[in-house]
C-alpha cells in the first residue's frame, strides 16, 4: 500500500502513539509506502530518503502503486515560498510550508480533492551558490528536534530541505549525511554550501551544518544561526565559547 500527505504538516513518530517522540516530518505533497499497519497507526518509509516511522492513518490519503511510481519518477515541483495556500473548492485554504512537495496536483487520479496551487514553484537542479540564498530563508526559525519547516527544524532536517530546494538529495539525519560526499582536509578547502559535521564524547555525529564564506557556518542551534567556524568547531561570540566540535567536511556537490 502506499499514500501521500494532504495536510499541511504531519508527524513522523518513533511508535504508534501520540505521545511517542517526533523524529520527523511529513510534509504536504510527501508519498511514501506503507509497510505495516495497526489500528490507528501507520508505519510508512519515506520515498524520498527511505526514512521510516509512524503515522496517523486519518492523516494521509491512499493512492495506487502506479501513482506512487509516476510520482516517483517525476521530478519534485515544491512550494518556493516560506508559506502559501493550496486552494480547494469552496474557496478553502490549505497553507503549506516551504519546500512542499505540489508535484501531484497534475494528476487527477491523484488529486481527487482539486486542489490548485498559485504560488511560486522551484524544481530541478540549481547551481551551488544557490545553496546559502535558500539557507537564508530559514534563518531564525526555532529549533524543533525532527522538523522540516521555516517554524521549526532541526540540524539534520535544515540541511536537508536546503538541499532539497535546490535539486539535490541528502538523507534525513545528521549521521546519515555524513555518509554522503568526498571528505575534505581542511576547512580551507570548503566552498560555500558544503557541509560541517560534529560529534560528541563517544564519536558519534550529531550536529550538521552549511559551511559559508569567510569562516562562517549556518546551522540550527536553538534557532537557525550563523556562527564562526574553526579547526576546533562552531564558535559562538554571544556566549564566546565553542559550542560544537568539529569531525569532518564533506563536499556533497
Amino acid at each position: 500500500m502506499f499514500g501521500i500527505c494532504n495536510l499541511a504538516i504531519i508527524p513522523l513518530r518513533f511508535e504508534p502513539s501520540d505521545r511517542s517522540e517526533i523524529v520527523s516530518q511529513v510534509l504536504f505533497g510527501e508519498h511514501f509506502e506503507i509497510l505495516e499497519q495497526l489500528k490507528q497507526w501507520s508505519r510508512i518509509k519515506m520515498q524520498y530518503d527511505d526514512y521510516e516511522g509512524w503515522v496517523d492513518f486519518k492523516q494521509y490519503q491512499l493512492i495506487s502503486e502506479s501513482s506512487f511510481n509516476q510520482l516517483s519518477e517525476d521530478a519534485n515541483i515544491l512550494n518556493a515560498d516560506l508559506i502559501e495556500y493550496i486552494t480547494a473548492p469552496n474557496n478553502i485554504l490549505i497553507p503549506i510550508p516551504l519546500g512542499s512537495s505540489v508535484s501531484f496536483l497534475n494528476y487527477n487520479e491523484i488529486n481527487t480533492s482539486n486542489f490548485d496551487f498559485e504560488g511560486t514553484k522551484i524544481s530541478g537542479i540549481k547551481t551551488k551558490k544557490g545553496l546559502i540564498n535558500t539557507a537564508f530563508l530559514y534563518l531564525n526559525a526555532p529549533y524543533l528536534w525532527g522538523g522540516k519547516t521555516p517554524f521549526g527544524i532541526d540540524c539534520s532536517g535544515f540541511t536537508q530541505m536546503v538541499y532539497k530546494l535546490n535539486g539535490y538529495k541528502l538523507l534525513r539525519d545528521a549521521s546519515q549525511q555524513a555518509t554522503q560526499g568526498e571528505p575534505l582536509s581542511f576547512i580551507e578547502e570548503s566552498e560555500p554550501g558544503d557541509l560541517a559535521f560534529f560529534d560528541n564524547e563517544e564519536g558519534k555525529i550529531i550536529h550538521v551544518g552549511i559551511i559559508m564564506e569567510d569562516n562562517y557556518i549556518i546551522h540550527a542551534s536553538g534557532k537557525i544561526r550563523i556562527d564562526r567556524l574553526d579547526h576546533l568547531g562552531i564558535y559562538n561570540p554571544e556566549i564566546n565559547k565553542h559550542t560544537h566540535k568539529l569531525r569532518v567536511i564533506k563536499k556533497i556537490i
